[in-house]
This record gives C-alpha cells, sequence and structure tokens, in this order.
C-alpha cells in the first residue's frame, strides 16, 4: 500500500464513529467475497483463497465484537448468521463454490443494507440531541 493511502486508512480508523466503522468493514468484506468469487469463476484458486481468507477474518470479527450484554437476542440472532457465513465461506474456500460465497452475500446483503441506513440516522440523531442540549 502507497505510504499516504496506509496514513490515509489510519487517520480514518482512528477518527470514524463505530457505526462508519461498522461500514467499512461491511464494504471491505463485500469486496473481498467479490473479489474471491470472479478469481473462483476464472479458476485463480490461490487468489480467491487469499480474499476468502480475509473475509473469513472480516466476518470472525464482526462475530467476536458482538456484546451479548447489551442486546442479547440481537446479538444470538446476528450470531447464527456469522456462524452460517463463517461456515459457507470455509466451504467455498475449500471445495471452490462460488455457489457459496453467493450464500454469504445473499444473507449479508440485507443486514449491510440496515446498517447503511441505521447510522447515518443515528449521527443525525446525535447532531440534533446535542444542538438541543445547547
Amino acid at each position: 500500500m502507497h505510504p499516504a493511502a496506509a496514513r490515509y486508512q489510519e487517520v480514518r480508523a482512528t477518527t470514524s464513529t463505530p457505526g462508519e466503522l461498522l461500514l467499512a468493514l461491511y464494504d471491505g468484506l463485500f469486496r473481498f467475497l467479490r473479489g474471491s468469487k470472479i478469481h473462483l469463476e476464472r479458476g485463480e484458486k490461490a487468489r480467491a483463497s487469499e480474499l476468502l481468507s480475509k473475509s473469513y477474518a472480516v466476518v470472525s470479527e464482526l462475530y467476536i465484537a458482538l456484546d451479548h450484554e447489551v442486546a442479547p437476542e440481537l446479538c444470538s440472532n446476528l450470531a447464527g448468521v456469522y456462524g452460517f457465513c463463517m461456515d459457507r465461506i470455509m466451504h467455498a474456500n475449500v471445495r471452490g463454490s462460488p455457489e457459496a460465497i453467493d450464500d454469504v452475500l445473499r444473507v449479508l446483503s440485507p443486514l449491510r443494507e440496515a446498517w447503511q441506513t441505521a447510522v447515518p440516522a443515528a449521527q443525525q440523531e446525535r447532531v440534533r440531541a446535542a444542538a438541543g442540549q445547547r
């Protein structure tokens, strides 16, 4: 990575809200998944495997970050979804299955869309609340 790009990523990570970081994780995950599917379809198993490993790492981080004490039911549901996705990513990597990647994309797309709506709405609410306290 170019030094300027690396510095930008570092600044972005330290100045972003948790919601913005979550969206960035989902964006990266979807890039990795789509890229791995393309490489599998081209027969480029090594590059696909590298991207699938990155995908697995992102989903694993999402899984680990769940705070079951704050929202037990939501976290339980998300844990099931993320567990399914990790299984399908492993299947895609071992079997070279683009269909397994499609399963992950299909399951995570509604979550990504929900976060893309919820994060900006929550930020606007925080701004309104802060303005009201002045």
